[in-house]
């Protein structure tokens, strides 16, 4: 399955969870529940847009976008993350105003057990789409699996904790769980703004990651080629990585050439992804070009 269709996948599913989770919270009237259906909201919300996001980045480059759409991707992400910001502030509201006068909650079981069964479900769907951003290097899908996963640990928190105030009869526990699932929401809107930021500022790769390519360039290419000022950038399923290959001047054309097919290759090794550019610079016999390895 292309990223695309998955995407499309999670919005499919992310307009029948929904439907569960509001069902559950109209027959318990439970704070708790009404947060988790918020969030399936911004679930579907982020789905939608992740769909369109995969579609515009899977776009090939044209005039106009030389290097491509992929970026698009991060809006989406960035979109997904103030979605959350909006939800966790309704969610906060109606906590507050529910815990300063607790109610019983009626049919809390049948509430619990939709709630429980569409957890089952996003926790399926979350790891699907993690495993497809990891072989993808999808910003979108991968914001998509985080949320779902985010989603899926604070409702088994919520089912537990409404399990516990239908127990005892704590039912001030309602809003209290509200409270915590807003922070948690809160948290995670804040990272998948940070990651989207990141990438549309054109974030490099970790530095782990640049010492990886940095060592392989050493140890494979040959002693008289030197590297210099190697950066990276991404944008969002493709990497952009560029150094310059210092050669003695006297080296043909098609030799130097060959090489720097063979750094590119050793590249994509680390960087499957990753589209490499190389620049030639001659260096005049019997000198030692200074190393500036970045």
């Amino acid at each position: 399955m292309t990223a695309t269709a998955a995407g499309a996948l999670s919005l499919g599913v992310g307009l029948l969870v929904l439907a569960v989770k509001f069902l559950a919270y109209r027959l318990t009237g439970s704070v708790a529940l009404y947060s988790d259906a918020l969030e399936s909201v911004v679930n579907v919300a982020g789905a939608a847009a992740a769909s369109l996001a995969l579609r515009v980045s899977s776009a090939p480059p044209d005039r106009n976008h030389p290097y491509g759409h992929t970026k698009a991707e991060y809006l989406s992400a960035g979109f997904e993350g103030g979605l959350i910001a909006v939800a966790a502030v309704l969610i906060l509201l109606g906590a507050f105003r529910r815990l300063f006068s607790p109610e019983p909650l009626p049919r809390l079981t049948e509430g619990i057990a939709l709630s429980a069964g569409s957890t089952v479900v996003n926790g399926a769907l979350g790891w699907y789409l993690l495993a497809r951003a990891r072989k993808e290097s999808s910003p979108a899908l991968s914001a998509d699996g985080i949320h779902l996963w985010t989603d899926v640990v604070t409702s088994l928190g919520m089912v537990l904790g409404l399990a516990a105030a239908k127990l005892t009869g704590l039912w001030r526990l309602d809003p209290l769980l509200g409270l915590l699932l807003a922070g948690n929401i809160l948290w995670t809107g804040y990272r998948l703004v940070r990651d989207s930021l990141g990438g549309l500022i054109d974030e490099g790769l970790s530095p782990a990651t640049v010492a990886a390519i940095e060592a392989s360039l050493a140890r494979e290419g040959p002693p008289f080629a030197q590297v210099q000022g190697l950066r990276s950038r991404r944008a969002g399923r493709t990497v952009f990585v560029e150094f310059t290959l210092v050669l003695p001047g006297s080296l043909a054309v098609r030799e130097a050439h060959e090489l720097c097919d063979r750094m590119e290759a050793v590249v994509r090794r680390t960087v499957p992804q990753a589209s490499v550019t190389v620049h030639v610079e001659p260096v005049e016999e019997g000198r030692s070009p200074r190393s500036e390895l970045a």
